[in-house]
């Protein structure tokens, strides 16, 4: 049933040296979705999420065994193309880090980067990124002018735009509102739920409300274990394991 699913993780065991970060993971994300990972800090929901873009492969030291299939392709397979892999599986950090070029120049950067030159396709391409990640009202008068002087809400939603700039087929978030007041966080969970209808969403949170509020499905990690996963409703109000209940209810995390 591949066409369920748009990434399939199997037995996915991940080490940095001696230090086991995850264990048998095994976790199917259903395409136009969003999936919250949940789990205190350092249970391994963030190793995870770098996995399917093989951001880890960045660190020394690290092994990984298992599979990672996306669209029913293996991407731990030798002859993967990371570069590519990366343009269809993007990744939003904690801390929003747009460039220090202008604004327009931030989004033009990846599809420049991927050969498109003609500057009224870049146009088109730099607006549409923009209107998608709910900005352009906000920024057209200003392309020109430096990225760094918009607000932390403004920046984060530009890193998201910059990510869609490339057209991935999956955005991978990690923490994205962590950084962000309350009503900036509200915009990227408005605009998360606007995208999921072309993309497929994999969010890191720390909220549980978050989780609740925007997610299809939530799986829950605990010292490098996913411990359930399932629909977002169910695991929220009926659990299956005892420790997910216990996290969910904050008795411990």
């Amino acid at each position: 049933m591949t066409d369920m699913h748009k990434i399939q993780v199997e037995q996915l065991n991940l080490a940095y040296g001696e230090n086991k970060a995850l264990f048998d993971v095994n976790l199917n994300i259903r395409p136009n979705s969003i999936t919250a990972l949940i789990g205190p800090s350092g249970c391994g929901k963030s190793t995870f999420l770098r996995t399917l873009n093989r951001m880890n492969d960045l660190i020394d030291n690290v092994s990984i065994t298992g599979s990672v299939k996306v669209d029913g392709e293996n991407i731990y397979e030798p002859d993967t193309d990371v570069v590519s892999l990366r343009k269809r599986v993007g990744m939003v950090f904690q801390r929003p880090n747009p460039f220090p070029m202008s604004i327009y120049d931030n989004i033009a950067y990846g599809p420049r980067i991927h050969g498109l030159k003609k500057k009224s396709l870049l146009d088109e391409r730099v607006e549409k990124s923009l209107t998608q990640a709910a900005l352009w009202d906000e920024v057209k008068d200003r392309l020109g002018k430096s990225a760094m002087g918009l607000s932390g809400g403004q920046q984060q939603r530009l890193c998201i735009a910059r990510l869609l700039a490339v057209e991935p087929d999956v955005l991978l978030m990690d923490e994205p509102t962590s950084a962000l007041d309350p009503i900036s966080t509200l915009k990227v969970e408005e605009l998360s739920q606007q995208l999921k209808d072309q993309y497929t969403i994999i969010i890191v949170t720390h909220n549980m409300q978050q989780a609740a509020r925007i997610s299809d499905t939530t799986a829950f990690f605990l010292n490098g274990i996913l411990v359930e996963s399932g629909k977002t409703d169910k695991m929220f109000t009926a659990p299956a394991d005892r420790r997910t209940e216990d996290y969910i209810t904050g008795r411990f995390g």
